[in-house]
């Protein structure tokens, strides 16, 4: 191997000829916002250079964005990497943007993905979504990137909304050409073939779905795609053979298996990261990505290569490099996500309890197991929250870090979170609600309108946990309310009732419950999943009052604004000192 040698830009600049110098004797690991800066100008071309003079064959795999994406065929499937805003390999994507508007190529893709990374304002997957581009979708969750909800309202992509931690357990499975995976997570709900599969408009008719019954035991197959060609992903160092490390990532989520499914499967793993290193300097243990699996690397500009598009800076508590003191959490005003957030935490009865909680409302219960947990909670202490995107322990973070946390104690691949998940591992499941029928089925995935970003975790999640807790206001669009003196006071009603007699689709399946605690949390009442009672019909209602805030009166301010009548049998106070600052 010959020594990397000197570049115009080292002469140009001695400050990068420095730093070239640094990557020759070991890597530069420096925080994304230091890092890329120097890599993203000058010292990223004159690695790519030093790269190109190199006489090793491999050297080849670094190029730049315009010259990975002109290397993407017609008609293929392909994997992006990304978790809701986190991991997004944008460099990348908005290559693959600007080769389709030049040349119409690549046309005809396939998407699958567990979760977009973007940040629903059009940067990151939602460059993708461009009529002729991408022609059908499997994905989980696709909020970051409404682009391709307007193509699947509009008939122009064939789209199948399936969990997604099946998702990502069908990328596994393409890796280790396996036909898909067969579980029981989706019985009864809108992915169940005896609904609607999964598909999501008129032009999507293929099945791909079924119902199996092995041994006696009713399952689900979703049936994997023959194959994934390209996969789009993103780390944080790679070296001249393509290894790449993660030491800058918040999270793993689906990469290894998504290059294993690319590799397998005779195609390509691009890879984009923000600074690079020569052979050999990366230690064995640090890197995610073998080189032998990669083919191209990219070095993104770090305008491109945000670890969240939450901000443009560098979070080293989500990747664990530091750890952020919890006092400096601030806590909830005392309003209606405060009120359902503490009650939610008051559901952690046990000690050493494993936590998941969803996106939105459930959010809360973080910054309240970490502002008044110690003080309110015995077991607060022992909890540990976790996320299905991979995060153990720590404070999940929101908004558009949702999937990550502050501090984790360990990051693990999203397959094997869910993993872990599907198998009950979860003892509480605190997770958000937009409708509930009388049966308790509850809807989170389409509200109608084609306002349809998908099902996400939450169909693996409250399917498999041991407690379930859907959290959300009473009712939505315009409420308003007060706590005075320890009571709650309606000051203006929410014009859309959540309560209602059918659900637009079953993202949780009421009937699915088989004798676990179901919760349903709201700033004035709490509901419970009641037992089916004997020769009722299968419509027949088991939703219960169990609980009402003080201050609310049940005629006025409870069953007018239910499209139902809840069983009301005995009725308790919720606990005093969620109502207090």
């Amino acid at each position: 191997m010959r020594a990397m040698t000197s570049t115009a830009d080292e002469r140009d600049d001695p400050r990068a000829a420095y730093r070239l110098q640094q990557l020759r004797r070991h890597l530069v690991c420096r925080p994304a916002t230091a890092a890329a800066s120097e890599l993203g100008g000058p010292l990223a071309a004159a690695w790519c250079k030093a790269a190109d003079n190199t006489s090793v064959q491999d050297a080849s795999k670094v190029v730049s964005a315009e010259e990975a994406a002109a290397l993407i065929p017609d008609g293929v499937w392909l994997t992006p990497a990304g978790f809701v805003g986190t991991s997004c390999p944008e460099a990348l994507l908005n290559a693959v943007r600007r080769q389709y508007e030049a040349t119409g190529h690549p046309r005809g893709l396939g998407l699958i993905y567990a979760a977009s990374a973007g940040n629903s304002k059009g940067r990151g997957l939602d460059q993708l979504a461009v009529e002729g581009l991408v022609d059908r979708l499997i994905y989980g969750w696709t909020g970051t990137a409404p682009g391709f909800l307007k193509l699947v309202r509009e008939n122009k992509v064939q789209a199948y909304n399936l969990p997604l931690g099946v998702v990502s357990h069908m990328i596994r499975d393409v890796a280790a050409k396996r036909a898909g995976p067969v579980t029981h997570v989706g019985l009864g709900t809108f992915v169940d073939p005896r609904e609607k599969g999964g598909k999501l408009n008129s032009v999507t008719t293929r099945d791909i779905v079924h119902v199996l019954n092995l041994g006696g035991r009713e399952l689900l197959w979703y049936q994997a795609p023959d194959r994934i060609s390209v996969a789009l992903l993103r780390g944080s160092t790679a070296d001249l053979d393509g290894n790449v490390s993660f030491e800058h990532e918040a999270l793993f989520t689906d990469q290894l298996n998504q290059a294993l499914a690319a590799h397998n499967g005779g195609g390509l793993v691009i890879v984009q990261v923000h600074q690079g290193g020569d052979r050999g300097t990366l230690h064995p243990k640090d890197l995610h990505l073998p080189g032998a699996i990669v083919d191209r690397v990219v070095v993104a500009p770090p305008e491109l290569h945000w670890q969240s598009f939450r901000d443009p800076h560098y979070d080293g508590s989500l990747s664990g490099e530091i750890r952020t003191p919890l006092h400096s959490i601030l806590p909830l005003p005392l309003d209606e996500r405060r009120i359902i957030a503490h009650r939610a935490m008051l559901e952690i009865d046990q000690p050493n309890c494993i936590v998941n909680l969803g996106v939105g409302m459930p959010e809360g219960v973080a910054v309240m197991v970490a502002t008044h947990g110690a003080a309110q909670n015995p077991y607060a202490a022992s909890v540990t929250l976790s996320t299905e995107a991979g995060a153990f322990g720590g404070i999940p973070g929101g908004g558009l870090r949702f999937g990550s946390s502050h501090n984790p104690a360990c990051l693990v691949p999203t397959a094997s979170m869910i993993d872990f998940y599907n198998g009950s591992g979860v003892d509480v499941a605190c997770l958000g609600l937009a409708e509930v029928d009388p049966t308790g089925s509850v809807n989170v995935s389409n509200f109608g309108n084609g306002r349809m970003p998908g099902c996400g975790g939450f169909i693996d999640i409250s399917q498999t946990a041991k407690k379930v807790l859907f959290v959300g206001t009473f009712t939505s669009s315009g409420l308003k309310v007060a706590v005075e003196a320890g009571r709650l006071a309606i000051r203006q009603e929410g014009s859309l009732q959540k309560f209602r007699r059918a659900v637009h689709e079953k993202t949780f399946a009421g009937a699915s419950a088989n004798g676990r605690t179901v919760l349903y949390i709201t700033e004035r009442a709490v509901f419970r999943l009641a037992q089916q009672q004997p020769g009722a019909g299968a419509s027949a209602c088991v939703l219960e009052l169990v609980e009402v805030a003080p201050g609310i009166d049940i005629e006025r301010d409870i069953l007018p604004h239910m499209e139902f009548r809840p069983l009301v049998r005995s009725v308790r106070q919720m606990p005093p000192q969620i109502f207090i600052a």
